[in-house]
């Protein structure tokens, strides 16, 4: 396989993972093996590897990407013969990765002030809303390689938009259903229009709700929290979006946040290890969940 690797990318040029999976097909972790292990080969990553929670890793805390994600994704593999085409292939595809993330977040942004807008002066001045962005694309890591969305089977276009969306207290329950409808209806209609087939995963919650999670004391929480700290805020109110924050450093949870994170860059490297050395079929039948994907879906059902 090494020999075959080196090979397309003398004919093709450096290459991210998912091309060279594409045309070398086969298992992805023996291709992953190859290329870590190959004296013939450079691999340049790119990209912030961030924290995210895994309920089967021991102490939930694990990297994303995920492995395989970030081999096939942010990797650029070239030969040492050519680093200026290497060096080339990074920037090219580090403008693509932050083209990417512009697009899903202005994606989000007009979706979401279109929506509103039917809504707002329902609630202006009397009722607060803030709708927060979190995961890949807050990090500038949104990516458009096709995947699987899991309730219906359909592809999507890479990186989901993690909404959260948070009101007052005060917030009058029926409004809050259709605002929840609304989000729904928004959703479908990204996900089956074909020429744009993009994914928004979100959450409405009052206040009181994240005054909940902010305990920091379930698996769940923690997810809550975790996203939360990551979010920007995409539209509505500053005020109470600045409350979350404040609420959040109040009860030490970035502080709590930074001990997982730097538990999970512990975790990486170990799970490097494992994968790279072990038996493939060890591996595959009792720590798959190091190399592949997770969701943290939960904060989202």
């Amino acid at each position: 396989m090494d020999k075959k690797i080196i090979k397309l990318i003398e004919e093709k040029g450096p290459l991210i993972g998912s091309e060279i999976w594409k045309i070398v097909a086969g298992d992805g972790l023996t291709l992953w093996r190859s290329c870590k292990m190959s004296k013939n080969l450079i691999i340049r990553t790119i990209g912030t590897k961030y924290l995210r929670l895994d309920p089967r890793v021991e102490g939930f805390a694990r990297l994303s990407p995920s492995i395989f994600r970030e081999f096939l994704t942010y990797s650029i593999i070239g030969i040492p013969g050519d680093p200026d085409s290497l060096e080339r292939r990074v920037r090219d595809q580090i403008s693509h990765i932050e083209e990417v993330s512009k697009e899903k977040l202005e994606l989000a942004y007009r979706s979401i002030s279109s929506l509103v807008s039917s809504f707002e002066s329902e609630w202006i001045p009397d009722y607060q809303a803030c709708f927060i962005i979190a995961g890949d694309i807050v990090y500038n890591m949104g990516h458009d390689m096709p995947r699987p969305e899991r309730s219906t089977g359909k592809l999507v276009n890479g990186s989901d938009m993690d909404l959260v969306v948070i009101v007052d207290d005060q917030f009058p329950g029926d409004l809050m259903k259709r605002l929840d409808d609304a989000i729904y209806k928004e959703k479908y209609r990204l996900l089956m229009t074909p020429h744009i087939r993009e994914e928004i995963d979100y959450v409405i919650k009052k206040m009181g709700r994240v005054r909940e999670q902010v305990r920091f004391d379930t698996f769940k929480h923690m997810v809550a929290c975790k996203i939360l700290r990551e979010g920007t805020l995409l539209y509505g109110s500053e005020d109470l979006f600045g409350a979350v924050k404040v609420m959040l450093k109040e009860m030490n949870v970035p502080e709590k946040l930074n001990v997982l994170e730097k538990r999970a860059r512990y975790f990486r490297k170990d799970a490097e290890d494992y994968l790279l050395f072990y038996d493939t079929k060890e591996v595959k039948e009792r720590r798959a969940y190091f190399f592949y994907p997770t969701e943290e879906s939960e904060e989202f059902e």
